[in-house]
């Protein structure tokens, strides 16, 4: 490589050649790797050699398993590349350019070399999903929570990724891992209030709060657009917002049912503890419930609106507080309700029905101009 690609790269600043290709400064360009290397890497100026070192593989390589030559599943080398051995009886490797194969375990044994699956291992039983086979025991064995198996005769589980779990044993699917983070902190000027895992359905036996802190002389208007909470159970699982976390603190809301209607309310309180807890009956898509806080001065306007019946009269009204975007530019007028007026004509009716301009207009032009 000349120095031509060097300077090209370092002065211009605009060349990034992506993996399996590398810059070349005689042709001004990235090239792809030529059979036998690859490039693993963004940005570079050659590629590297593979370790079989055979001129073998495909053109534009970008990972040394690309390189050609390996040992195929079945077999194994002391490099994972060719000359390959076959896995012995009462062995297995399932991947290719491996380096030792695995054993079955038990004194299972294979029906013959180069076996490419566990499921070539000859067990006493056959393990369905959401099991696995105990090599120690001969028996199968339910998959741990927060662990899964999708696949008939296998002897491990796989672990649900992240901050992840299942609600039981004996899951068969990576769907069936469950998102279970929730609760916290809340002092912005709006945000949400969401259900673990949504919009998938809820883990069982999770219990998260929420503490919305209001800047000083701020108010919070809370919006429930739809909720998804199975009556089944008898108020198993149930959303509370309230005052503090005393049960004889003033309550704003309260549930355990479903609710695809919307409504809008402000908080009796000035601060706001929210509670959801869920057990192992039932489940549903729970909620995502945004929330603003407002100036206090504004408080007869807030309540004038939420409280009144046209707000939720027409499908199209109930659409408007079940939308992100028009729910936002609401939370702009409500809590700034001059910014009600920087809005043109035409962008109100682009976003809003006219009933609805119409309930807000009257509404915000008798506050702000009483006279």
């Amino acid at each position: 490589m000349d120095d031509r690609g060097l300077n090209h790269i370092s002065e211009a600043g605009d060349v990034t050649c992506s993996m399996g290709t590398y810059f070349s400064g005689y042709y001004n360009q990235c090239i792809p790797c030529a059979p036998g290397t690859y490039q693993d890497t963004e940005g570079q100026l050659s590629c590297e050699v593979c370790p079989s070192n055979d001129g073998q593989g495909i053109i534009g390589a970008r990972k040394v398993s690309e390189c050609g030559g390996q040992c195929p599943p079945g077999q194994f080398s002391n490099d994972g590349f060719k000359p390959c051995r076959y896995c012995a009886l009462g062995t297995y490797q399932p991947e290719h350019g491996r380096t030792v194969c695995f054993p079955c375990g038990g004194g299972l044994m294979t029906k013959y070399e180069g076996s490419v699956s566990f499921l070539d291992c000859e067990t006493k039983v056959h393990c369905s999903p959401g099991h696995y086979y105990n090599s120690t025991t001969h028996r199968c064995i339910r998959c741990p929570v927060g662990m899964y198996q999708p696949e008939f005769g296998q002897n491990y589980c796989m672990a649900c990724p992240g901050n992840t779990s299942t609600d039981f044993d004996g899951s068969t699917n990576g769907t069936q891992c469950k998102n279970l983070y929730c609760g916290g902190e809340l002092g912005d000027y709006t945000g949400y209030i969401e259900s673990p895992n949504y919009p998938g359905d809820y883990p069982a036996n999770v219990e998260c709060v929420w503490n919305i802190n209001p800047p000083p002389k701020r108010r919070i208007l809370i919006v429930v657009p739809e909720i998804f909470i199975p009556i089944e159970d008898e108020c198993g699982d149930v959303l509370v917002m309230r005052k503090s976390a005393s049960s004889t603190s003033i309550t704003t809301y309260e549930t355990c049912q479903t609710y695809e209607r919307p409504i809008a309310f402000t908080s009796r309180s000035r601060k706001l503890w929210v509670h959801f807890k869920s057990n192992e009956a039932n489940s549903g898509k729970g909620f995502q419930v945004p929330y603003v806080t407002y100036d206090e001065d504004y408080q007869q306007l807030i309540e004038d609106i939420v409280r009144d019946g046209r707000l939720y009269a027409s499908e199209n009204h109930q659409e408007i507080l079940k939308d992100k975007k028009l729910i936002k530019a609401l939370f702009d007028v409500l809590t700034h309700p001059q910014n009600y007026f920087k809005y043109t004509v035409q962008e109100l009716k682009e976003m809003f029905p006219r009933s609805f301009i119409k309930l807000l207009r009257s509404k915000v032009s008798r506050f702000l101009r009483p006279y």
